[in-house]
């Protein structure tokens, strides 16, 4: 079973490391009109949905909103705050937002990680000394690090219900619990199980290390430089005309919950913001990618964003899951470091997280190459939000026909490419070209590249135009040339070398 997981995990990064290498540039252009002429045409057909889903779960209040190229450019809300008092949702109303709280923890931890204040694979021990000695399940196993707690790999028992319930609890309550002994499911490292006590254990860790409150320390290094200002931790200090009160639906009516206070559990799930607050966050992961040579403006460095963002801990694969459409399209799913990624059939990759607890549900899922994200809160234990952001972002990709942002290749892609095309389709002096790497004709026998390259021009006819290359990363990539009786697709792989070298070369006919 451990070799079959391992290989999936195998398979599940290769695709997410194609995908995310069309985005491995120079420059960017975040911000193209024509990309996202088509957007408006969405919000009648989501604010339907949103509508319509909120009524078939029996959601008090809520609100959606989507994140395109660093902006809210659209919100909807539905309801109420509170149901006795008529106070609707809007755009500035604050709701609890549960286990999305979670990514700002890893964020703190890579910050501080960045800083060299720990290391990701450090015992968490060395800094919650009341981990040392725990008993686990064998002998063998290794001790905790502060990389399993990011990845819910620490080997605790998912613990959901009753986390939910720990939130106002003390940090002397939590470091109590540690010190009687924590029971494991698995050893740490092996496997993915979600943890609630992880999280909150990766809060104290952010105290001990900053010396700091966690909430102090993710406010003034993270929610103040993104302009959070209207971002809460304590339920009391909330404007009461904005605060969402939460209900469950039981017995044909709304129920309100009790609110729990501010704790030591608050770093798993504590946070409370407004759709406008939490989509400047969103606009922070977004604009993570691609990896380029810019200036750092964030509170956080693009490149540890972008691997809180990678799939780090493999946790299943979703096989009957079905897109807008009604397509059967199955999501192979992952955790990365306070993140859960799904890449779909397509290729698709989606970065995001839900949020549950008595009273509340929430999600975010953003797709990086595309620029786009969505957000949902509501006011209902437990609200399934995932439900209506997956298929609200299969809408909004259907509608527009939107498309990964498009980025230029590396120099010397382009400049392989036009050496390549002055070689077509003759190949002269093609042995004693410099563009070519020693093992090219070795693999590919100058007769048969020249044989397969007039037989392709023949049957495309005249070239009418070049295209520009297409890389799929800074050494690889691929161009078309446009005949007037068919297209001549041309892939190529370069070298490693300083000055890289054509290593691999692939000609296909394609017909129009």
């Amino acid at each position: 079973m451990r070799i079959v997981t391992l290989l999936i995990l195998y398979l599940f990064y290769s695709c997410y490391s194609s995908q995310a290498q069309n985005n491995t540039y120079h420059e960017a252009r975040f911000a193209d009109i024509d990309r996202l002429k088509n957007l408006d045409q969405c919000w009648p057909v989501l604010d339907k949905m949103f509508t319509e889903y909120a009524e078939k779960n029996h959601l008090p209040g809520g609100i959606y909103g989507v994140v395109a190229d660093g902006k809210l450019v659209h919100n909807f809300s539905y309801g109420y705050l509170d149901v006795i008092k008529k106070i609707p949702a809007s755009s500035t109303s604050v709701f609890r937002i549960a286990s999305m709280t979670k990514s700002f923890t890893a964020m703190a931890i890579l910050k501080l990680r960045d800083e060299g204040k720990l290391r990701l694979d450090d015992p968490a021990y060395k800094y919650i000394p009341e981990l040392k000695g725990q008993h686990y399940p064998t002998s063998d196993a290794a001790d905790i690090t502060i990389r399993n707690l990011l990845t819910h790999g620490a080997g605790f028992p998912e613990d959901n219900p009753w986390g939910d319930r720990q939130l106002a609890n003390t940090d002397e309550e939590l470091i109590d619990l540690v010190k009687k002994g924590i029971r494991f499911s698995n050893d740490p490292g092996q496997s993915f199980e979600y943890s609630n006590l992880g999280f909150t254990l990766l809060g104290y860790i952010i105290k001990k290390v900053s010396g700091m409150r966690y909430e102090d320390y993710i406010s003034q290094n993270i929610l103040k430089p993104l302009g959070m200002n209207h971002t809460y931790w304590e339920y009391s200090n909330v404007p009461e005309n904005e605060l969402a009160k939460g209900y469950k639906w039981t017995g044909d009516r709304w129920v309100e919950q009790m609110m729990l206070h501010d704790g030591a559990y608050g770093a798993m799930g504590g946070m409370m913001t407004t759709i406008e607050d939490f989509s400047k966050y969103v606009s922070l992961h977004l604009s993570a990618w691609p990896p380029r040579n810019e200036v750092e403006k964030g509170p956080v460095k693009r490149s540890s964003i972008r691997e809180m963002q990678f799939p780090w801990n493999f946790s299943g694969i979703s096989i009957n899951y079905k897109n807008a459409a009604g397509q059967s399209c199955p999501i192979s799913n992952a955790y990365g470091y306070g993140l859960g990624v799904s890449i779909f059939c397509d290729r698709k990759v989606a970065v995001g997280h839900s949020g549950g607890l008595p009273g509340f549900g929430s999600h975010w899922r953003i797709f990086p190459e595309y620029g786009i994200g969505i957000i949902s809160f509501a006011n209902r234990t437990y609200s399934p939000m995932g439900g209506f952001d997956g298929p609200a972002m299969d809408s909004i990709l259907s509608i527009t026909h939107l498309t990964p942002r498009q980025l230029p290749p590396s120099d010397i892609l382009s400049q392989r490419k036009n050496e390549i095309v002055a070689l077509l389709p003759g190949w002269v002096n093609a042995k004693s070209n410099p563009i070519f790497a020693m093992n090219f004709f070795m693999d590919n026998p100058l007769e048969i590249m020249k044989t397969q390259s007039v037989a392709a021009f023949e049957k495309a006819g005249k070239i009418i135009h070049v295209g520009d290359v297409v890389p799929e990363n800074q050494m690889r990539g691929y161009f078309i040339l446009e005949g007037e009786k068919a297209n001549i697709r041309i892939f190529f792989t370069l070298t490693p070398e300083q000055d890289p070298k054509i290593q691999e070369f692939h000609i296909d006919v394609i017909d129009k």
